[in-house]
């Protein structure tokens, strides 16, 4: 079997590869953050979503230049350690790690909320320590049992999906057989396809952007796929369309369906609006569908989070019992130490049940906003650094390089600036400068006790 020069086996195939691309995209940001975005914008949610994928897939294909010419697990700490400079790589990769310790959190923190349609009583930190246990072992088995199971959850939350969607357009147009067509009019009915006017949208860009955070999972996948350089540039080819389908798509099923000034924030918006249309088992079959898409997400991001951290164990960037590795090739050190964090929110929930998930959530946006920044960044670096002549032989590069680097930097400054303006968000923005502190005190601390470094 394959190894990579850090020691992981390269055991994920291009069905791995492509899934995990969608792995922790789809997941809490579209089934439940979609609610509080559609009421901040209306129909125009669709536009929103449409605009900010566009922005992502730019982040993506920045990445994947450089994961297709130096495939490595953790690559985008590397690659802003080799490309840029040792502290924008301690950054980056300190910051991609909390990140996704961040995203965790969501997930374990709203899977309660979902187990509540059938179990209302139930205490939602129960369930989210049960899907904390759960992840845990499969990512302690081996990359091969990750890779499967991601496979396969990814699976089904893409079918699940494109039922909701086709479903959905049978009502639109069709009706249920009891009832008349639902037809297009709650598109214009209440205040206009775009309700709140251009300000609302700019809002919801800030919801969309958390939506489509783990997207770039693929770069980090690149250090365990058997051929990067082939299943890399197809995976992400093909993001652009699965953004148009599952979640334009989605988004226009659902503002079509039902008003959207009557979505509420009980539960997923896809299981709601089933439900108050009188279709219970459809909104029972998307509610198991949205707990398989929760445990897919937090799979993905507890994966990427311990290769991340694994990484900035090889880079002398975080302690060397971090580099450990099972006899199948997982990074057992990351994953628990990862681990253990995430786990605070088990105990968060349990402490203030219900009032955790917008706090993280806007966290993990600050941080995800950061990271496509340095991607960008690093990637102008990483061009300027290999020099003409390798430029020229690269195999898969950025479109329109470098002015779609700006336009996607400039993008994401404005999306902080947006958050600024929200009660919800603005503190995570506040706290930012204190963090990015806190990494440069530990970059310090890190040069006065690793020589050389």
């Amino acid at each position: 079997m394959e190894e990579n020069k850090e020691g992981l086996k390269r055991v994920l195939k291009e069905r791995h590869i492509q899934m995990i691309a969608l792995g922790c995209a789809i997941g809490t940001g579209l089934f439940y953050g979609s609610a509080s975005a559609i009421q901040l914008a209306g129909p125009a949610i669709m536009v929103s979503y449409l605009i900010g994928g566009l922005f992502i897939y730019l982040v993506v294909r920045a990445l994947s230049e450089m994961s297709v010419f130096n495939p490595v697990s953790g690559s985008f700490s590397t690659y802003a350690y080799e490309y840029w400079g040792d502290f924008p790589g301690f950054l980056s990769g300190w910051n991609y790690w909390f990140n996704y310790v961040a995203i965790s959190m969501v997930e374990v923190s709203v899977v309660g909320i979902y187990m509540n349609f059938w179990f209302p009583d139930l205490p939602v930190w129960v369930s989210g320590f049960i899907l904390f246990l759960l992840v845990n072992a499969i990512n302690l088995i081996n990359v091969r049992a990750f890779g499967e199971v991601e496979f396969w959850g990814a699976l089904v939350k893409v079918m699940a999906v494109i039922f909701m969607i086709l479903f959905g357009l049978l009502i639109i147009l069709f009706g249920t057989g009891v009832g008349e067509p639902v037809g297009f009019g709650n598109l214009v009915n209440y205040g206009g396809f775009m309700p709140n006017g251009i300000y609302g949208v700019l809002l919801s860009f800030v919801v969309v952007t958390f939506a489509f955070g783990g997207t770039e999972l693929i770069g980090i996948a690149a250090g365990e796929a058997e051929h990067p350089a082939t299943t890399i540039p197809k995976a992400v080819n093909l993001i652009i369309g699965r953004i148009v389908i599952f979640y334009v798509g989605s988004m226009f099923v659902l503002v079509t369906l039902y008003p959207w000034n009557k979505v509420g924030l009980e539960g997923s918006p896809f299981v709601e609006i089933f439900m108050k249309l009188g279709i219970s088992g459809a909104a029972t079959l998307l509610n198991i569908i949205v707990l398989t898409a929760v445990f897919s997400a937090y799979n993905s991001c507890l994966y990427s989070n311990a290769r991340m951290l694994h990484g900035l164990a090889l880079q002398e960037n975080a302690p060397a019992f971090l580099r450990k590795l099972s006899s199948n090739g997982v990074p057992y050190a990351a994953v628990l130490t990862s681990s253990v964090f995430v786990a605070v929110v088990v105990v968060l929930n349990m402490l203030m049940p219900g009032r955790i998930f917008g706090y993280v959530m806007s966290i993990a946006t600050v941080a995800a906003l950061i990271n496509w920044i340095l991607i960008l960044i690093t990637q102008m670096k990483f061009r300027r650094h290999i020099g003409p002549e390798q430029v020229a032989k690269l195999t898969y590069k950025m479109p329109f390089f470098p002015y779609t680097n700006y336009i996607g930097i400039a993008y994401f400054v404005m999306i902080a600036l947006v958050m600024m303006t929200m009660d919800d968000f603005r503190i995570a923005i506040y706290l930012a400068p204190v963090w990015l502190l806190f990494i440069y005190v530990g970059y310090k601390c890190k040069r006065k006790t690793v020589p050389g470094k």
